[in-house]
Formats: structure tokens, C-alpha cells, sequence
């Protein structure tokens, strides 16, 4: 379900037709949705090469600003995403321009509900990090909230810690982190409301 939200959001009609999952997640753009999602669910990358296969986990694939695990002569053949286990919910959400531009701030979570409370999550920003990678202060700081939240001062704090953009010609980090925080409490508010549904 994951991939499915975050899929509308993936560049124009033409790159969605053309470009492949490993090459999005090859390219490790750090505003791209694929590698945010393969990080959040846990999927497991498979590199091939002359040599043979080895496996690398998304979290460990992405290295920094478009640098990964890949070594030459390699070629991601395969990936692995887990089956998502019942009592499972996943939310995606990114802020951008125009629809199709890169994300200035994205999240892709997924996380399990207690009755209204939140228990383990991961959240994985894009956008506003070098790499997608979980957000471990934040996935912490969100565990055993009541959803919906009122506000965000539960995991403000949390957010600045896990993130640190910097400004960027015509948009600043401090106004990165306010998207990030919004987003935050907007798709975990949605994941909320799509167990009651």
C-alpha cells in the first residue's frame, strides 16, 4: 500500500512509464519517494555482478547525497519488500511546487496501532535529508501517542535532531523542518483515520 500511495507523486507520466524501481533507488536521489519507501518497509536490495549476488538492506544501501552501497560492476537485479503484517498501517505524504517536481520535504511512514495510539513506527523523510534513512529519534518520540494529534510539540524536538537541511537558494532549512513537522503530524493523522475506515 505504501508504494501505491507514493506512486502518483513519482516525477511526470513519461518517468513513470520509463524508469524502473532499481533505477531509482541505483540513483539514490535524496528527494526521491522509492528509496524513501524501500528504506521504510525494510526491503532488502539484491546487487549482482560478475562475481555473484549479495544482499543489502535499504537502510544500509544508501550511503549520502547520491552515494551507495553499489561497487563496480554491480547491478541491483532484485528487490525483496516484506509482507506487510496485518494491524499494519502506512502513510505517505511530500510538499513540493508543482506536482511532479521534486519534493522540498516528503515522509513515508509505517507504523502499528494500538486502538487509537501509535505503537512502533518508521519514518523515513526524503527531501530535507542527504539520504532516506529512519528517522530514529522521531519513530521514538511518536510511540504511544493518541491519534488524532492536536499539535506537534510531542515530536518537535525530535524532528530537529533527525534532520538537518541545509538553506538552499530560494528556500531555507529552518522552512524544511516546519514542512517536515507538518507532514509529521498530517500522515500520521491519516494513518489514524484509515484503520477506522
Amino acid at each position: 500500500p505504501l508504494l501505491r500511495q507514493a506512486a502518483p507523486h513519482i516525477g511526470h507520466v513519461a518517468i513513470r512509464n520509463r524508469g524502473t524501481l532499481g533505477g531509482s533507488l541505483a540513483y539514490a536521489d535524496p528527494a526521491a519517494e522509492l528509496p524513501a519507501c524501500a528504506v521504510a518497509l525494510g526491503a532488502t536490495l539484491v546487487l549482482g555482478s560478475l562475481a555473484g549476488e549479495r544482499e543489502v538492506k535499504a537502510e544500509n544501501f544508501f550511503k549520502g547525497l547520491f552515494d551507495t552501497d553499489l561497487q563496480s560492476g554491480e547491478l541491483i537485479v532484485a528487490v525483496k519488500f516484506p509482507v506487510t503484517p496485518a494491524g499494519t498501517s502506512v502513510g505517505f505524504a511530500e510538499l513540493s511546487r508543482r506536482h511532479g517536481d521534486f519534493a522540498l520535504a516528503g515522509l513515508a511512514a509505517v507504523a502499528t496501532l494500538q486502538g487509537e495510539h501509535i505503537g512502533d513506527a518508521r519514518l523515513v523523510y526524503f527531501g530535507c535529508a542527504d539520504r532516506p534513512k529512519v528517522a530514529t529519534t522521531v519513530s521514538a518520540a511518536v510511540k504511544g501517542l493518541r491519534a488524532p494529534l492536536p499539535d506537534t510539540s510531542a515530536f518537535e524536538h525530535a524532528i530537529r535532531q533527525d534532520l538537518t537541511p541545509e538553506d538552499t537558494p530560494g528556500l531555507r532549512g529552518d522552512t524544511r523542518l516546519h514542512m517536515a513537522t507538518v507532514l509529521t503530524r498530517r500522515v500520521l493523522n491519516g494513518l489514524s483515520e484509515r484503520a477506522a475506515a
